[in-house]
């Protein structure tokens, strides 16, 4: 949308009569039904003038166009000001121009970031080169009739109020300077002749109409820059589910393109691969003419997959498949054909700097997308103001009738490749009960420091690939940040002072060579993944007479994550203390969980690094799971001095454990054991486990507790059975195990004895979407039957 057009001529009298903010103010009213902000205005009436004054140029043609904030399809972003016309050569033109009143600006060590007050105050922002050459780029990347008309654009800014260009022009900014020059007070003649040199001929043809009404597709160039980028990258590499989620992503942005509006919500714990196979889809998508953008709340995970896509820390073409969770407030229906939200958890429900803009991003994102894809693990969410449930996104998706799928991640690329460590962590925190009480059988590296010093040397030792850093919980202010000789993290009884990240380093701070010195917290780790980490557990947790205790009133008083919650604890203590201790160990449990190979640990309170230590050392006595949700359990627990074992009780699993490698003979204190009714016979080999999902409800109803006859001899054709095999990724929980109906067909070999050709294992569902899994020859010798099913309770 443009929202004012006209040639130079005609322009020249607006600003002349000086109506031009007028007609401009009128526009957006009608298109926009809004109005803006008086400072807005004025900088129209200021910035405006000052191209008037270049444009009275005879040279410039009287016929050459004018456009006004036009709206950049796919943003929110809209261009200050745009020259159309044919160059010397006849190619046709549109001048790009950024118009900024800056009178300030210091440069930083950053690629495309400067500095500069905004709102009454220095603020980070965009080089206005580099936003400049961003907006051609999205363009030219996503308009056909630029690329098939061969509309040349042409980016610069104007900084008509600065007088020093130091700051600018500075050395590190030379790459986007080269793409568009900038120009301050004093460039004004060297602007128009830059004006001058792309426009010597008017604009006959109505370039700025066609481009508005151009059709927005990805350019072949773009898709094969990300393509060629994958190519070889390690660190983009698919397995297993994975590969699933992907294929059914694909079908899914086909059918969207047909039919109606499509939600996809990946599941995925810690290490499951979500980012990789969220970079893989943008890749493929684009490839397909989709116009498709990876979409995260927190900046890191942007900047470190397109540093790692581009293997460089500079901004690229494709920093524009790349957006902010923020960025779809005013986006026009359906105008993304997918939208890939990473981290999704951590959506909010407002935008903006200040939290106050837009209605709700999830619904934001869906309105914006035909498919919508979320990456949740909702175990994440540490902050006070993440909404992103796997519910909200149910309830945005029935509210805008988008077709709903969900899916799981299983397979574990992080931490060792151990879902026993994830489960440990989870124990260790209180965060579920589980199974894997110790670490005693994880190949992983974790350790509880004796100070923090030796945490320190521990990372250092183990960064030779630029791969270990320190992080810790958000209990201490960022004073480095307007003091860069201050320190942040200081614990004095062990010697040790510390800097958090260093704000030059931004959300690149996990892959800054420089940067392991410094220590991270959760908003710049989250998402991202290490070879090592070492953990500073702060004093918002910690552990008395063996029950941990969180307190969010021992964060940072600049930590955002829990801003309000001093205030709350005074108004709803129980309510307070129930969200700060979600947060608190939601946090933990993710910075524990950073590090592929290995995890150093230090408490910053006494009791809780040797409470800590002992747990991680001392090999746990429980090696059983018990059942961890007892919900309608339909006979009682017996006491342990009660049980008689198969005769008066059988034991209690989890389903997990059940189909893990439980062993043969129990002790009674290995687990709980249930009571069965008078008229089950009961069995050695019986045991009781709760079975989730819908694929087998016709026999057996969601969430029925079973009895399951373990390490059933004889056939088992047609048979129910628990299984477990590497290659199943089961419809409801997404685990390696599932429950079906067995049917097999054998064949006879050379020597007489026969052997399986194929296993089906078939659901029995009332509801669509249940496919058989089929194991071939190949793959049958790896199947495990753990149980047979018995009978419902």
């Amino acid at each position: 949308m443009i929202v004012y057009a006209a040639n130079k001529a005609a322009f020249v009298e607006d600003i002349r009569l000086n109506r031009i903010h007028e007609k401009i103010l009128l526009e957006f009213r009608r298109r926009l039904s809004r109005s803006v902000a008086a400072k807005e205005v004025d900088s129209w009436r200021n910035s405006l003038q000052f191209m008037a004054n270049l444009l009275v140029d005879p040279e410039i043609p009287d016929d050459a166009g004018v456009s006004l904030e036009y709206h950049i399809p796919l943003t929110s972003k809209r261009i200050d000001f745009i020259l159309t016309g044919q160059s010397d050569r006849r190619e046709e033109t549109a001048v790009i121009v950024e118009l900024k009143q800056w009178q300030q600006a210091e440069a930083l060590g950053k690629d495309g970031i400067i500095c500069t007050p905004l709102g009454g105050a220095w603020r980070e922002t965009s080089h206005p080169s580099y936003q400049a050459w961003t907006y051609a780029a999205l363009i030219e990347d996503y308009n056909e009739t630029v690329r098939a008309d061969s509309i040349h654009l042409a980016p610069c800014a104007y900084l008509h109020n600065l007088d020093d260009d130091r700051a600018v022009n500075d050395p590190v900014y030379a790459s986007h300077i080269a793409r568009a020059p900038v120009f301050i007070s004093r460039d004004a003649e060297r602007l128009a002749d830059f004006l001058k040199r792309h426009v010597r001929y008017g604009d006959r043809h109505d370039i700025m109409y066609r481009i508005e009404n151009g059709r927005i597709r990805p350019s072949r160039s773009l898709a094969d820059a990300v393509l060629s980028m994958l190519k070889g990258n390690d660190a983009f590499v698919m397995i297993d589910d994975q590969k699933v989620a992907f294929e059914k992503a694909l079908e899914l942005a086909h059918r969207a393109q047909h039919g109606e509006k499509q939600v996809l919500i990946i599941e995925g714990g810690p290490g499951t691969g979500k980012s990789v196979l969220a970079i893989n889809l943008l890749a493929k998508l684009t490839d397909r003419d989709l116009v498709s953008q990876y979409v995260s709340r927190n900046a890191a995970p942007r900047a470190v997959y397109e540093a790692k896509l581009t293997g460089s820390f500079k901004k690229s073409r494709i920093s524009n498949l790349f957006r902010g969770s923020g960025s779809f407030m005013e986006s026009e229906p359906d105008c993304f054909d997918v939208l890939l939200v990473d981290e999704a958890h951590r959506l909010n429900e407002k935008s903006g700097l200040y939290g106050n803009q837009g209605e709700n991003q999830i619904k934001e994102i869906m309105h914006a997308a035909r498919l919508s894809v979320f990456f949740v693990d909702e175990a994440q969410r540490v902050t006070l103001k993440d909404i992103g449930t796997r519910n909200e996104i149910r309830h945005w998706a029935q509210t805008l009738g988008a077709e709903v799928t969900e899916l799981r991640l299983a397979s574990q690329f992080r931490c060792g490749g151990s879902d026993g460590y994830l489960a440990f962590v989870d124990h260790l925190l209180a965060i579920r009960d589980t199974a894997n009480a110790d670490v005693e059988s994880i190949d992983f590296d974790v350790r509880v420091m004796e100070s923090p010093q030796d945490l320190r040397r521990e990372v250092l030792a183990h960064n030779a690939n630029n791969r270990a850093r320190m992080v810790a919980g958000y209990c201490w202010d960022w004073k480095s940040k307007k003091d860069p000789t201050a320190m942040d993290i200081e614990i004095p009884e062990h010697d040790f002072s510390a800097q958090w990240n260093l704000t030059k380093d931004g959300s690149l701070w996990a892959l800054a060579e420089h940067s392991v010195e410094q220590i991270g917290c959760i908003h710049t780790i989250q998402g991202l993944e290490l070879d090592y980490v070492g953990v500073i557990i702060g004093p918002d947790l910690v552990v008395r007479d063996g029950e941990i205790i969180t307190d969010g009133r021992k964060r940072s008083s600049m930590d955002r994550s829990v801003r309000g919650i001093r205030k709350l604890y005074k108004q709803d203590p129980e309510d307070a203390q129930r969200l700060a201790d979600e947060i608190i160990k939601n946090t933990y449990r993710t910075l524990l969980t950073r590090g592929m190979k290995g995890c150093f640990v230090f408490c910053t309170d006494p009791e809780t690094n040797a409470w800590f230590r002992k747990q991680i050392e001392t090999p746990a006595n429980n090696t059983v799971m018990r059942a961890a949700n007892y919900e309608a359990l339909p006979y009682p627990l017996l006491a342990t001095e009660d049980v008689r074992p198969f005769e008066n009780a059988v034991p209690v699993f989890d389903l997990a454990v059940a189909a893990g490698e439980f062993s043969d003979a129990q002790s009674v204190e290995d687990c709980d054991w249930m009571q069965l009714p008078d008229w089950l016979r009961l069995e050695p080999n019986f045991f009781v486990t709760r079975v989730i999902g819908e694929s087998m409800n016709k026999r057996i109803p969601n969430g029925s507790w079973c009895v399951f006859r373990a390490n059933p001899a004889g056939t088992r054709e047609g048979k129910i059975v628990l299984v477990a095999h590497r290659d199943i990724q089961d419809d409801d929980t997404g685990e390696r195990y599932t429950i079906k109906r067995y049917h097999s067909e054998k064949a006879v070999g050379d020597d007489g004895s026969w052997y399986h050709t194929r296993i089906v294992l078939k659901p029995e569902s009332r509801h669509f979407g249940y496919r058989d899994i089929e194991l071939t020859e190949d793959a049958v010798t790896e199947l495990r039957v753990i149980g047979e099913l018995v009978t419902t309770l």
